[in-house]
């Protein structure tokens, strides 16, 4: 049934995308309507903000006034979402929600692409991309939910521990 859930855009009052989330996320765990509304997101992505001479990294709403949720659209959840406080719309033509296309979806890295790994922890890697391209290293997390693996690469005679992307990393021989 999973299949009929599409991403959808909400407008939000600015300010109000997380707890419009969050908003939501309670009436799905209220309601059990786990099978409509499958996820809620904010997307954010880290930025590096200087101030007084300081770097700090901060997260910064891609779409200020927007949350994307993933449901399957029928006249419950779109009530749900709809009469959600803080919530202004869905993005589409009169209220008529539009789903994200599957291109849309994947560039703003919503759903990620499962990547195919060939390596498991405890393997030898090569850094395939990336700043560290051509470093050899030991897996020693994989989070495949985040696309993420963490790899102990030797660097100036020092063990330390780096974070990339799963497809950035390949098994040694």
């Amino acid at each position: 049934m999973s299949e009929n859930a599409k991403w959808y855009v909400v407008h939000t009052y600015s300010g109000y995308e997380n707890k419009v989330a969050t908003n939501i996320e309670k009436v799905v765990e209220n309601r059990k309507l786990h099978d409509l509304i499958h996820a809620v997101m904010v997307p954010t992505e880290k930025v590096t903000e200087i101030k007084d001479n300081k770097k700090r990294e901060v997260e910064r709403k891609i779409f200020p006034g927007y949350v994307l949720v993933k449901m399957v659209l029928t006249d419950d959840s779109w009530y749900v979402v709809r009469n959600t406080r803080g919530v202004t719309g869905f993005v589409g033509p009169g209220s008529k929600p539009v789903p994200l296309t599957e291109e849309e979806v994947l560039a703003l890295g919503v759903n990620t692409q499962q990547v195919e790994i060939n390596y498991s922890v405890g393997d030898s890697v090569k850094v395939i991309a990336g700043p560290l391209e051509g470093f050899i290293g030991l897996v020693e997390e994989i989070d495949k939910e985040n696309n993420k693996v963490k790899v102990v690469v030797s660097m100036f005679g020092r063990e330390t521990p780096v974070e990339l992307e799963l497809n950035q990393a390949e098994a040694m021989g």
